[in-house]
């Protein structure tokens, strides 16, 4: 075996101990560690995908060197391997951005839990992508959901405990779907191996045998992960905790935490049940209606609001339903047009949110569209990285957003019955994102009288400055070098079986 084959598992060993050891160091301290583990986790990680791509070829690593059932097992593909290195990339220029703000909004005492959340959620994220186990997908589901409370609650406001609340309840509904599922699964195939399950639901569609029960769990599993990343209407939680967390924890909730789901139940459509089995069920169709449904209602209720973080917060929930829809179309295409919409989002949502921090801190802190008037001319960077978000959520050419609502579009033709409800759901949903993008650009970009709100310079903030340069560069490479992207997702998912 390949030492690099020992990368997958060492990287969330080393998230997984990186937690309980900030726990016992102070807020800096802790701070350096965690910036270390997702530097050297992205590192392992860029080796690893190197390593697929050169092979051209999965490998499955052993954890114990037990074979099933009494063993568990990682697989790792080129898919595995670019999403964890491009988690990575996001999760550290989210922590990089958010710095000052975690100093200010959160207790000295509990500077180095917050870098105990953040490790534990790097370790559930790469556990959701890298095991062929279903049990234990389950269990780092879990640990995924408590770290997100953490960040969300961390902060101590009234408004940020109800939201973790929220997302608490609705976390355990869509943990308890889940696990129903994976139960209903277990007992008609005794399997917990992704690998061993999918065989098993071979042999037992192929014999006429529990159809109804398989079924049901692919209901109840996609379901569950469904309510897990705030598909709409499950999404109470989110405009909350969003809106009024920390800035890391926003970025980082808004791009990473529903993603690892979202990827998971893509795991299982493939690698569990079968993609064949997943294309004659209803189950498909229900989330295409659902994701449809989101693109409308969540923009529906961006319009709506005066705050600018609430906004980018509700632009979340129809972007899950762009993702959603995707999945829906049940067409290879289809899945590679979520997959790259996960990553397009993920990238804009996180520069969207580091953007307008920067122009609330040339509006005395005030989100409201009324005092960030014209605060694209007091933090000029801030200014032009949210047109570019703005830009990309919109659709425009030479952007992410473009890309992904044109693989959309492309995924649906000759869908015999979800062609024309997709391209009318990506025609109004583009013209609702312009309509409450476009107005926030302008309002930004309106003259208002000297001494409204204070300037803020490049320098002030490096830090804050520097990752929204990397956001927009990184914006601009998924919309104008998508080509090579798109042929690294179509063979990764080709060997995601």
């Amino acid at each position: 075996m390949d030492s690099v084959q020992n990368f997958p598992f060492m990287s969330i060993l080393i998230s997984l101990f990186s937690g309980p050891l900030c726990s016992v160091l102070d807020g800096k301290w802790a701070k350096r560690v965690n910036t270390a583990v997702i530097t050297i986790i992205g590192g392992l990680s860029a080796a690893v995908l190197v390593y697929v791509v050169r092979t051209g070829q999965a490998f499955v690593y052993r954890m114990g060197h037990f074979p099933a059932p009494w063993g568990n097992e990682i697989r790792v593909g080129v898919l595995e391997a670019f999403m964890a290195f491009f988690f990575c990339v996001i999760m550290l220029l989210c922590m990089v951005s958010g710095a000052r703000e975690r100093e200010e909004q959160i207790e000295d005492s509990k500077q180095n839990l917050y870098y105990v959340m953040v490790n534990l959620l790097l370790c559930s994220l790469l556990a959701l992508i890298y095991t062929n186990d279903l049990f234990t997908a389950y269990v780092f589901v879990e640990i995924n959901t408590i770290s997100a409370c953490g960040l969300i609650m961390i902060r101590q406001t009234g408004r940020t405990i109800e939201a973790a609340v929220r997302y608490m309840i609705m976390s355990l509904l869509g943990s308890g779907l889940l696990l129903l599922g994976i139960c209903h699964l277990y007992a008609v195939t005794g399997q917990l191996l992704m690998s061993n399950i999918k065989e098993a639901v071979q042999m037992l569609a192929a014999g006429h045998q529990y159809h109804i029960t398989l079924m049901v769990a692919l209901g109840l599993m996609s379901v569950g992960l469904a309510i897990k990343s705030a598909l709409y209407p499950f999404h109470a939680w989110l405009p909350d905790a969003y809106g009024y967390a920390t800035l890391s924890s926003s970025a980082i909730l808004s791009s990473l935490v529903s993603k690892g789901y979202i990827f998971l139940l893509i795991k299982i459509f493939y690698r569990v049940v079968g993609f064949e089995l997943v294309m004659e069920s209803k189950v498909a169709n229900v989330l295409f209606v659902f994701g449809i449904i989101g693109m409308i209602m969540g923009s529906v209720n961006a319009i709506r609001t005066d705050n600018v973080k609430r906004m980018i917060a509700y632009s979340s929930v129809a972007q899950i339903g762009y993702i959603y829809m995707g999945l829906g179309l049940a067409t290879e295409a289809g899945t590679v047009a979520s997959i790259y919409h996960v990553m397009s989002h993920a990238a804009t949502k996180s520069l969207l949110f580091v953007a307008a921090a920067g122009l609330t801190d040339a509006s005395r802190g005030e989100a409201h569209f009324k005092d960030i008037t014209g605060a694209a001319y007091r933090n000029k960077l801030a200014g032009v990285a949210f047109t570019v978000g703005s830009l990309a959520m919109v659709g425009m050419p030479m952007f992410s957003g473009f890309i992904s609502k044109l693989f959309f579009a492309q995924a649906a033709v000759g869908h015999t019955h979800k062609m024309l409800p997709t391209f009318i759901a990506l025609a109004i949903s583009t013209v609702l994102n312009a309509l409450y993008f476009m107005k926030t650009v302008i309002r930004i970009y309106t003259p208002v009288p000297e001494g409204v709100g204070r300037k803020v310079s490049i320098g002030e903030q490096p830090a804050k400055s520097a990752a929204l340069v990397c956001f927009i560069l990184l914006n601009l490479i998924l919309g104008l070098n998508s080509d090579p992207i798109i042929r690294l997702l179509q063979g990764g998912l080709e060997m995601f079986d």
